[in-house]
C-alpha cells in the first residue's frame, strides 16, 4: 500500500504544476530538486499533448497548434492515462472540448473530435468478416421483421448537427478545401477490409442506421425511419451492409 500511495502521489505531482516535489523524491545531492522535477513534468505534458495531437490531427489543424496544445495541456492536467497504450489516451477529449470555455464558439469542434476518436477506435478494434449483400440472401423473408444485424466491432456512428464528415474530409490533404454545404451529417466509420473508411450516411438513412447499430430489429429500424418519404428500406439496408457496418445476421424468432 505504501508503494501504491507513493506512486499515486508521484503521478499527481507530475500533472499538477503547483505541487511540490513528492516526499521521498531526491536528487543525487540528497534533497528535492524542483528544477529537475519541473523538466520531467514538462516532458510528461509534452508526451501527453503530442499523443492527443496524433489522435486528433484535424482538430489540431482547425484551431492551430498553439490553441490545441493549450487545450490539450489543460485536459492532461485533469485526465491521467488509464492505459499504457497511448493510442487510447483521449477517449473523452471530445467531451472535454465541449466544456472548454475558450472553444465555446467552435460549436462543431467536439463532434469533429468524436469522429477522430471513432477513427482510432475503429483502427484498433477486433477483426471480423463483414456481412455482404450476398449474405442478405440467406435471410428468410418471414424472418425479416425480427432479424437483427450484429454491428461490426469497428463500426462507429456519429450523428451531428454539423457537416463533420465533410470537414474531416476537407482536411485529409495538404490543401484544405472549403465546406460549402453547412448542414447536419451522420457519419459511419467502418473497417471492413482492414482499412478504416469514413462515410457520410444519407440523411434519409441516418435514423435507420442508428437503430440497427443500437440493436433494434430490421422491422423496428425500418418503422423508425419510415417517416421520411425519401427512405427506401432495401436501398438503405444494402447500402449499410455494403459499407461493412455489420458482422453477423441474427434471424431471430419467427412471429
Amino acid at each position: 500500500m505504501a508503494l501504491a500511495a507513493g506512486q499515486d502521489a508521484f503521478a499527481a505531482a507530475l500533472l499538477d504544476p503547483g505541487s511540490p516535489v513528492p516526499s521521498g523524491i531526491t536528487s543525487t545531492r540528497g534533497g528535492a530538486d524542483e528544477a529537475r522535477f519541473a523538466v520531467y513534468r514538462n516532458n510528461v505534458f509534452v508526451g501527453l499533448t503530442n499523443a492527443l495531437a496524433r489522435r486528433f490531427p484535424v482538430t489540431d489543424r482547425l484551431v492551430g497548434a498553439a490553441f490545441f496544445h493549450g487545450m490539450a495541456r489543460a485536459y492532461a492536467q485533469e485526465r491521467r492515462p488509464a492505459s499504457p497504450l497511448m493510442f487510447a489516451y483521449g477517449g473523452d477529449f471530445p467531451d472535454f472540448i465541449a466544456a472548454f470555455a475558450p472553444a465555446a464558439s467552435l460549436t462543431y469542434l467536439p463532434d469533429v473530435a468524436r469522429l477522430e476518436a471513432a477513427w482510432t477506435d475503429a483502427y484498433h478494434a477486433a477483426d471480423a468478416a463483414p456481412v455482404t449483400p450476398v449474405d442478405l440472401g440467406s435471410l428468410a423473408p418471414e424472418r425479416l421483421e425480427t432479424a437483427r444485424l450484429t454491428p461490426h466491432p469497428a463500426a462507429r456512428l456519429i450523428r451531428s448537427n454539423y457537416p463533420i464528415g465533410t470537414i474531416w474530409g476537407a482536411h485529409q490533404g495538404d490543401e484544405v478545401t472549403s465546406v460549402r454545404n453547412w448542414q447536419p451529417e451522420t457519419v459511419l466509420v467502418a473497417r471492413p477490409q482492414l482499412e478504416v473508411r469514413v462515410h457520410v450516411v444519407p440523411a434519409r438513412d441516418a435514423g435507420f442506421a442508428a437503430a440497427l447499430l443500437q440493436g433494434e430489429t430490421l422491422g423496428e429500424a425500418g418503422q423508425a425511419a419510415s417517416s421520411d418519404p425519401r427512405f427506401d428500406f432495401g436501398a438503405a439496408l444494402v447500402g449499410l451492409v455494403s459499407l461493412g457496418a455489420f458482422s453477423a445476421i441474427d434471424q431471430g424468432e419467427q412471429q
